[in-house]
Formats: C-alpha cells, structure tokens, sequence
C-alpha cells in the first residue's frame, strides 16, 4: 500500500486526458446504475427492534398491524360550529374518500367534548411507512372540500402527512445547507490558494464523489435497504471530506512545486505529493471507513443506511484523490509552467520575491504554537483540563426518540396536529397490547384482555372516551344544544353504516377491520376506549389504550411503565402459555433508546480497538496508538458535553431557533462517537505523518515534532474551516436532531483541529520525544532524489 498512491498518479499523470474521461465515466455509470435499479427502501419490519418491534410482529402475522391514518378535522371558521354545515362537510369528505384507491375504510365522524370540531378519521390502504407516498390525494381531496364550504376550516393532520411535511422540510433545508456552505467553501479555498481554477477543483471533485456515491448507495440498498437517511449523510460527509482530501492533495504538490524551483516536470511533481499526501490520505479514508464500519454492529437498519452512505462517499472520495486528482494537477501545472514566465516577470516588476517552497506557519498559528513549544507540559496540563471541563455536562446526558411530538411547527400538518390533540387529547400515542395464544384460549385471552382495558380506564394516566355521532345516540346526546340528529348531521347512510356493519357480521370478524368494506373502523369510531380486535384464527389479540399525554413526556412514559409492570402481570400475564408484548407510539421509542443503550458498549468497544489498530499500523508505533484514542475520547466528550450544555438546556433555544426536548435525540451520540472518530482520524494522519517524514529525514524527535506542525497548521485549519462550515451550515435547519448533528459535529472538528492539534498532541509528542514513536527504530535519513531531466519520475524514499 506504500507505493500504490504514487503508481497510480503515475499512470493517471502520464495518461491524464483517459483518466479525467474515465473518472467522469464512472460517475455517469454509478448514476446511470443508481437509477435504473432505484432505491430499495426500508419497510416497517426493517425498524422493529425490542418487544415493541416482536408485538408488531405478532400483530402482522395476525393481519391486525397498524395502518396509517389521517384525521380531517372540521370546525367554524368563527364563531360556534353549525352542526348542519358540519354534517353536510363530513359526508362530502367521506365521499370523496371512499372514491380513492388508497383509502382503505373511512369512519364514522366523532365530535369533540366541547362540540367545536367534528373529526374524520380515513385508514389508508398499504404498510404504515407507504403513507406518506399515499397521502397526497387525500390531502387534495381536502383542500377541495374546505374550498367548498368557505364558512369552515377543513384541514388534514396525521403521521402520513406529517411525515410528507418532514420530507419536504428535510429537503428545503438541506438545499439551504449547500446555498451556505457551498458559497463559504469556495471563498474559503480562494483564501488558501489565490486562484479561482485551484479552488474549483476540490468542489468539483467533492459534488462529482458525491454524485458517484449516490447512485452507489441506490445499487447497495438491494443488498441493505435504505431507510431514507444515507443521502443526507452523503452530502454532509461527501462535501467535507471531498475537498478535505484533495485540499490536502493540491497543497503538497504546490509545495513540491516551490521547492523544486522549476527543475522537475508537472508529472513528477503529482507523484511526489501522491507517495505523501496520496498515502495519508489513502490512511485517512480507511480509518474513517473502518470507524464507520462498527455502526453495523448497532444491528439497526438507520445506522446501518448512515454507515453505507459514509462508507461509500468516503470511498469514492479517496479513489477520486489518487485517479482523477493527479490527472487534473498535471493539466494545469502545464498550464501554470507556461504562464510562469510571465507571471515571474510581473512580480519582479512589482518588486515582489519569488515565492519560497517552505509553508508559513502565519502569525496566528505561531501564536497558538507558541504553548506547546515553550512550555509544553503546563500548555498539556491546561488544555486536557479544558477538554474534561467541557466534558462534564456529558455525564447528565439524557436520551429520548424524537417522534411527530417534536417536530417543527413551521410543517402545516403539524399545527393541525397541535389543534387535534387539543381537542380529541386521547389521539397523542395509543399504546397496543399484543396477545398469542392457542384458539382454544381465545375468549379466556379477550376477558383478560378486557379487564385489563377496564383497569386502564380507572387509571388516570389513560384517556378518557369523548363524545361519539354515530347511530343510536338521541339528538341531545349525540349533536348537544344543536338539537340535530346524528342522522340530520351527517346522512341517514353514514350514520348507520358502522352500526349495520357491525351487526351483519359475526363477533369474531366484528373485531377484526379488514373484514370490514366501507364500515366505521373501530380503530377510529371509540376514540378513547380500549379496544380488543382478534385474528381470524382466535390466535393472536391485539388491546388499543389511548393515552392522553405527548409520546415524549414523563406522564406517557410511566403509562408504559405501569402498563408493562403492573396491569399485565395482574390480568392477561396470570394466563398460562400466553405470549403478551406491548408496542405503540411510547413502546417504540422507549425500546429505541433501550436497544441503543445495549448496543453502546460493544460499538465503542470495537470503534476504540479498530482506531488503535488502525494507528499502529499507519505509524508502527504502540504509543501513538494509545495517544490517538485518548485524544479522540478527549474530542468526542468535549464536544458531546457542549451539545448537552447547548441543546438539552432552554438558554440557547432563541439563539439557535430550537425548541428543547428536555434530552438529546437518542441517535445522535452513538453515531457522532462514530463519524468524529472517523474525522479526527483525519487530522491525526495528516500532521502526524508530516512529523514522520520530517523524522525519517534525519531531524531530531523535538525538530521533527515542531516542523511536521508548522507544515501542516495551515493546511489542517483551512480542511477544518471548510468541515465547520458545512456541518454549521445544519445549525440553520429546522429538524432539532438535524440541528444536534451538524452543532456537535462542527465544534468536535473546531475543538479537534485548534486545541488537539495544536496544543494537545504537539505538547504530548515534545514531552515525549523518541518515546512517542516505540517500538519502532530510529530511521535512517532518507534523501529525496531529484529529478535529473524534465519529464523523468523521481523516486521518493
């Protein structure tokens, strides 16, 4: 692996128009593949994890999984609601419903307590995570119906069209996110190299890996489903890591360049930068790749899709650097060779030196250095001091999943959503008691079942039953002081379709809505009281509690709680050779968080063994191994403390525009862990392999220690500038865990970049001198060899 980087810039410099045709050849066939084979995306079954995942499993295999539903509210544009009007709106939306295919059953129209809103609520046909795709008519149909009844609001909320509002939030702000960081980079990368062509290329080459990744990442979802997250990722890790590595490529080579004075050929020049920078960057990728890696042993399928999508960008970033790079450094250095005499007679005439081949520190780097290299064990003591200060607030970490609860009230359905639950509260989160038994213990599981309903209903922590339109109830019950009838509100056919459907049939298809064609669901008529629907076989049971708290608050949590530790043990769990399991809105966030937990331990476990290795096979040295894992700890739990200090707090809501969640999204740590260590891999590679080759050619440990770190400073700061600014530009987000990312990964790589590299690591390698580099043997000064003739390779020792 040594000499690979330099062969082959070699074959890419000396055939450099095949090999920027056959870079651009091979981003249009991943696109091209990408494409016709499409996305393979996750199912529900793909995100079951826990009990709350084997309760959904059960209640599949019984056909009484959970549909996606959308409830279309109906309320007074001002004033008291007329029920007349109400009535006539909800049978023109119950109509229109039942004419499109993706409605599965549409139920009977509920009313609020206090009678202001009549809700109808419409199961859509197909698996819960197809809603979204599905919801679109529905929400037209809607509209429609709301602009014919102008004195009402008609408005449509559910977890389909709450789900369309993330995506397209999720879309408009990262096409935020590349407005700012794209514009940043640019005028980032003309300040490092003063020359519109060489800032060009690392965009180029970081939107064209990009490109490649993604249509890579649609072939590999036939093999590991994507769960909707792996492109985000792709052009968050792409964009940084793209121009990182080519940024570190094309300052190396404008080194090589200065240095050899004009003496060697544009060919030489990209092998010499390839033999160094080519190799660390070639060290770098793997590191990040096999941190990546350990993701996968999380077992969970959006972890899974994060690491496919980082591997892979990450990958196709490191083979643009070594393939098509070289060719395009040798195009324009033949460019620059024949304006260099022009451009060496207009500095003259300007009166300005040549420019020298050795980089400059700069007088802000100089100033950060000064610590480490004049009193570098109290710069260590301060700084690791630091670095644990900011990592304190880490320890009160509290984890949470963040579902529809917490979403950005700038979606509609959102808002619509914050009205429903203020009128039907019992519509928060349901929580589903699963049931399989023998057919034979079936009406023995449905009166356990009931009591255990009964006893949920005398506990104040389940919801209570609302008022009910449906047929039977007299005018005052069912319509209060409008002195309507059920019938008059909402049409003699629809208000008796749910009770006649219900008595055509049998008790046990009664129960089971799939055997019910264009009847009220009973998922939707009793909004608030549990609920017992049976499989056809008598096998498997399913019990719906409505809850009346948020998923994410104390009161629905302990509900969970009380449900799985109290109520069930002392009804359906006294019954022999029954199998119960809980799942629903809390029980599925709950064991989220439950199964991250358990799996912390053995992805960090991996992640720290896979970074040491990874360290001394780089540098063949077993100190600097132990070094790079403390310092990468040391980053992570700074910056994992800041994000808790920042954002599970309510100090920094108006300044960063999030409403706190009280905790941290639960999969936010454990994959930041991941990718900083990936990202501080980076940085560690790049100066420390500097300090090597400034030690292999003959310099002493402290000399070599301090020039590895002049010669890098500069370069480092300017990649971390760039990594900063794409992450920061997620800040700007709407999503909070969007926001929780792109916050902690922006300070880890500012923190890891200023205080690690510049002050930690140089003060730990100066304190320990040749020490740093055991077992490893002092090598012998190697000289670099000069390139006798133009166009002749020189060997690099």
């Amino acid at each position: 692996m040594r000499h690979l980087p330099a062969r082959m810039a070699r074959w890419s410099a000396r055939h450099a128009g095949r090999a920027i045709a056959g870079w651009f050849a091979f981003v249009v066939l991943c696109l091209v593949a990408g494409i016709s084979l499409g996305t393979n995306e996750a199912t529900t079954e793909d995100f079951w994890v826990g009990e709350a995942g084997r309760a959904e499993a059960t209640a599949t295999e019984g056909g009484l999984e959970r549909s996606p539903t959308e409830r279309i509210m109906i309320r007074a544009r001002s004033g008291e609601l007329d029920m007349a009007a109400a009535g006539a709106a909800a049978r023109d939306v119950t109509e229109r419903m039942r004419g499109l295919p993706e409605v599965e059953s549409v139920a009977a129209p509920v009313r609020s307590k206090d009678g202001e809103v009549l809700l109808v609520s419409v199961v859509l046909d197909g698996p819960e995570l197809e809603g979204k795709e599905n919801v679109v008519p529905l929400l037209e149909q809607t509209a429609a119906v709301g602009a014919d009844h102008p004195d009402l609001v008609v408005e449509e909320t559910g977890s389909p069209a709450i789900s369309k509002g993330v995506n397209d939030q999720r879309d408009e702000d990262l096409a935020l996110s590349e407005r700012i960081s794209l514009p940043v980079t640019l005028i980032t990368l003309l300040i490092v190299f003063g020359s519109v062509i060489m800032a060009g290329v690392p965009l180029l080459l970081a939107l064209s890996s990009i490109a490649a990744a993604i249509g890579l990442s649609m072939v590999a979802s036939h093999v590991m489903p994507d769960a909707g997250v792996g492109t985000n990722l792709i052009l968050l890790i792409g964009l940084a890591v793209g121009v990182d590595y080519t940024l570190f490529y094309l300052k190396r080579e404008r080194e090589e360049r200065a240095r050899a004075g004009g003496r060697l050929s544009p060919e030489a020049l990209v092998e010499l930068a390839a033999a160094t920078a080519g190799r660390a960057i070639v060290i770098s990728g793997l590191a990040v790749i096999v941190s990546t890696a350990t993701l996968y042993l999380a077992t969970d399928v959006i972890f899974s899709s994060l690491a496919t999508g980082t591997i892979l960008v990450v990958a196709v970033a490191v083979a643009s650097s070594l393939t098509v790079l070289p060719a395009l450094l040798v195009v324009i250095g033949r460019r620059a060779d024949r304006l260099a005499p022009r451009r060496a007679a207009r500095r003259a005439r300007r009166g300005k030196p040549a420019r020298s081949g050795k980089p400059e520190t700069g007088r802000v780097f100089g100033a950060l250095l000064r610590p480490a290299r004049t009193r570098p064990a109290l710069t260590l003591c301060l700084s690791v001091l630091v670095m644990l200060g900011l990592t304190v607030p880490a320890l009160g970490l509290k984890l949470i999943d963040p579902g529809k609860d917490t979403f950005s009230r700038d979606i509609p359905a959102m808002r619509v959503y914050d009205r429903l639950t203020a009128s039907f509260p019992e519509l928060f989160v349901t929580h589903e008691v699963v049931t399989r038994s023998t057919p034979e213990q079936a009406a023995q599981v449905r009166r356990a079942l009931e009591d255990l309903g009964r006893r949920a209903q005398a506990d104040p922590l389940f919801a209570r039953a609302p008022k009910k339109v449906e047929s039977g109830e007299s005018a005052e019950d069912a319509m209060g002081a409008s002195g309507e009838s059920a019938e008059d509100a909402m049409g003699a056919e629809d208000a008796k379709s749910a009770q006649g459907a219900q008595d055509a049939q049998g008790p046990e298809n009664r129960t089971n809505p799939q055997n019910q064609e264009n009847s009220t669901d009973p998922r939707t008529t009793a909004l608030s009281e549990p609920r017992v629907r049976t499989s056809a076989d008598g096998r498997i049971s399913v019990l719906e509690l409505p809850v009346s708290h948020p998923a994410p608050s104390a009161e629905a949590i302990e509900s969970l709680s009380r449900l799985r530790q109290d109520h069930i043990p002392a009804t359906v769990g006294r019954l022999s050779g029954v199998e119960t399991a809980v799942s629903g809105d809390v029980a599925r966030g709950r064991d989220y968080v439950s199964h991250e937990s358990d799996k912390l331990p053995l992805v960090l476990g991996f992640l720290l063994l896979m970074t040491f290795l990874m360290t001394v096979w780089a540098f063949r040295s077993v100190v600097l191994g132990v070094i790079g894992v403390v310092l990468n700890l040391l980053s992570a739990g700074a910056s994992l403390g800041l994000l808790v200090l920042v954002f599970q707090g309510t100090w920094a809501e108006g300044l960063l525009a999030f409403d706190s969640l009280g905790a941290i999204a639960s999969r936010v740590p454990l994959f930041l862990v991941v990718i900083l260590f990936g990202l501080s891999m980076d940085y560690q590679v790049f100066v420390v392999s500097r300090i090597q080759e400034a030690r292999q050619n003959g310099m002493p440990a402290r000399e070599a220690v301090l020039e590895g770190i002049n010669q890098s400073a500069k370069v480092v700061t300017s990649a971390a500038i760039v990594m900063v600014t794409v992450f920061g530009a997620f800040v700007a987000l709407h999503l909070t865990e969007m926001k929780q990312m792109g916050f902690c990964l922006a300070v880890a790589v500012l923190l890891d970049a200023v205080v690690i590299r510049l002050m930690v690591l140089p003060s730990v390698l100066l304190l320990l001198g040749e020490r740093a580099w055991w077992p490893a043997r002092r090598p012998r000064r190697t000289v670099r060899a000069q390139e006798p003739a133009a166009g002749a390779s020189a060997e690099v020792g």
